[in-house]
């Protein structure tokens, strides 16, 4: 079952289907001609960034509701910024996830620990749990790491082995290490800016590369996977393979890299957000 449909893009915004609601949202990246100029007005609501950041519509927004993207349900909310609680362009990231943890398993592997850093509303989070790993999901918002476990509560993972951290990202990292802790998975999708609870920033330029450092040191004897994804203009895909080759220089196993896209029917073009990377064992 798939709650999620991009219904067309052009005039630097972009057109959604979240259940039964269709929403309007601005979107640098479409620089073309909409496609289908009238399924704009089907919009229930619109959101912009002109003198501010505004909903329109606002009051047709049920304060909460619930999507199911391909068998993982999602509770979203119109947040002031526009953003929902979740990110569809990672959707092939949490495929690749759970399928990545269920075929380690069904290779005999007992357990398999996941670390998911600047973790948002826990998408990922989710498909590591549902392939089967035990997790950690850290983020520095309260607020979102609330979202996340409302999220695992909803696709009935309340009791299922996750650590909820609201921590800087270094400094949980920086203390795990001193534990001895280590992880066979690790994801993350850091912000072009950030800001934590304590006033810590964090600047994916300056940033990007002590996060790699730890994360390579947070890798079990035998890992599986780790996964970069990033929202930053400028970091392309290539960029982020040149960078995690050489933070995981020595490591072997391969890599693979592209474009992150929201995806509608065939017929509709393909909108681009973001890049990733993956690196296998």
């Amino acid at each position: 079952m798939n709650d999620y449909e991009l219904l067309d893009s052009g005039n630097g915004a972009k057109l959604e289907r979240f259940g039964d609601l269709v929403l309007a949202r601005p979107c640098a990246q479409a620089v073309w001609q909409p496609q289908y100029s009238k399924r704009w007005k089907s919009a229930d609501a619109t959101f912009d960034r002109e003198d501010g950041h505004h909903w329109h519509g606002r009051n047709r927004l049920p304060k909460e509701w619930i999507i199911n993207v391909d068998g993982t349900k999602f509770r979203l909310s119109g947040t002031d910024f526009g953003h929902l609680g979740i990110f569809p362009e990672q959707r092939a990231q949490w495929a690749w996830i759970k399928d990545t943890v269920r075929t380690a398993k069904a290779k005999g592997r007992d357990t398999i620990r996941v670390l998911n850093l600047f973790a948002y509303s826990g998408g990922s989070t989710l498909a590591s749990a549902i392939g089967g790993a035990e997790v950690c999901h850290v983020d520095a918002s309260k607020g979102m790491v609330q979202w996340a476990r409302g999220n695992a509560e909803t696709n009935g993972l309340a009791a299922h082995p996750i650590r909820w951290i609201v921590d800087d990202v270094h400094k949980f990292m920086n203390r795990e290490l001193r534990r001895g802790r280590s992880y066979d998975g690790i994801i993350l999708d850091p912000p072009t800016y950030g800001r934590g609870g304590n006033g810590e920033t964090y600047k994916i330029e300056r940033d990007l590369t002590e996060t790699l450092r730890l994360c390579r040191n947070l890798l079990s004897d035998n890992p599986l996977f780790l996964l970069l994804s990033a929202h930053t203009p400028g970091h392309t895909p290539i960029v982020l393979e040149n960078i995690l080759t050489q933070a995981l220089h020595g490591l072997g196993g391969t890599f693979s890299a592209g474009e992150m896209c929201l995806t509608g029917a065939p017929e509709v073009f393909k909108l681009p957000s973001g890049a990733y990377v993956r690196w296998q064992r």
